[in-house]
């Protein structure tokens, strides 16, 4: 882990950042910039010594924000409402916004999306060169906006010769922000909803838990260069997703209905050739995690012990 450092990161109230903020600022100087919407959330920031600023990507400047940070982490975004103009503009400009900002740093982070694939096939292990779409059945704005924002970070890496990571992000999941996807399909179990599933085998992923992002930023940003580098940024292990929920059904005895649609939340898994290399491996394994994660959002609601663990295809 980073001591001693300056270090600026968005979007820390969320999933994704928060347990990185919290954890680097046991030995650095952080700050954290965000509407901090969630109030219980900024409190505990605050609580732990970290500096909070507003700042609404869509219409705030960085009057005020000091420019001498050494490291940056980039998580907050604009997942728009289906205005893709908006999202595009929102993120991109943005971002280039805090990396002049930010342009005498000695590395800065910038978290992207799987979602940004091409479909090859439910089980394919992607690599950082396969193709990209930016097309998204469930959150159609989603990956336009990341890719645009990508575009827009890999310019300003370069014009500003400001060494930057790329880190498209898998499936993360935690005990902060919404929870991330085992979570969120829990709650819709917990109503009575069914969840999409292809009409022929299963969407396949590599989730990685908020501890082990936490762990992976420091090494991320030493691997951050002009131009900048390209990382799929997931877990080590590739899980179904109906494999995942059935998982999630048995430690919680709560029912689980799958539907079969043309219209699901597609993910995809891995190759983690080149996180192993640059980020190391994870330390939290899936089944563990997401069991933490379901007591963190919905105390007592694990009821079965380990000895019920369901079998998984990810082997």
């Amino acid at each position: 882990m980073l001591t001693g450092k300056k270090i600026l990161i968005t979007g820390a109230t969320g999933l994704v950042a928060r347990t990185a903020a919290e954890k680097l600022a046991a030995d650095n100087e952080v700050w954290c910039l965000g509407r901090f919407q969630d109030r219980q959330a900024h409190a505990r920031l605050r609580e732990r010594g970290i500096r909070t600023r507003r700042w609404d990507m869509a219409t705030d400047a960085l009057d005020g924000v000091p420019d001498d940070f050494t490291h940056v982490l980039h998580a907050a975004v604009e997942r728009g409402d289906g205005d893709f103009e908006e999202v595009v503009a929102v993120n991109s400009v943005a971002t280039g916004r805090l990396m002049t900002h930010c342009r005498a740093a000695d590395a800065f982070l910038f978290v992207s999306t799987s979602a940004l694939y091409a479909p090859v096939s439910l089980d394919h292990r992607y690599t950082e060169s396969d193709p990209l779409r930016a097309e998204s059945a469930w959150l159609p704005t989603y990956p336009v906006g990341k890719l645009a924002t990508e575009g827009a970070v890999r310019a300003l890496a370069v014009t500003l010769g400001l060494p930057t990571t790329i880190a498209r992000l898998n499936v993360a999941y935690g005990p902060h922000g919404h929870g991330g996807l085992p979570v969120i399909f829990f709650r819709q179990m917990l109503a009575g909803q069914p969840i999409a599933v292809p009409r022929a085998g299963q969407h396949h992923c590599s989730p990685i838990h908020t501890d082990d992002i936490a762990r992976h930023v420091p090494r991320l940003w030493a691997a951050a260069k002009s131009p900048a580098t390209v990382v799929n940024w997931g877990g080590d292990e590739v899980v179904g997703v109906t494999d995942l929920m059935t998982h999630v059904s048995r430690l919680t005895r709560v029912p689980v209905d799958f539907v079969e649609s043309d219209v699901t939340r597609a993910v995809v898994a891995f190759d983690p050739t080149l996180r192993e290399r640059l980020a190391g491996d994870c330390r939290t394994p899936w089944r563990e995690g997401v069991r933490r994660a379901l007591e963190a959002h919905f105390p007592g609601s694990v009821q079965a012990g380990p000895d019920r663990e369901v079998p998984t295809h990810d082997q």
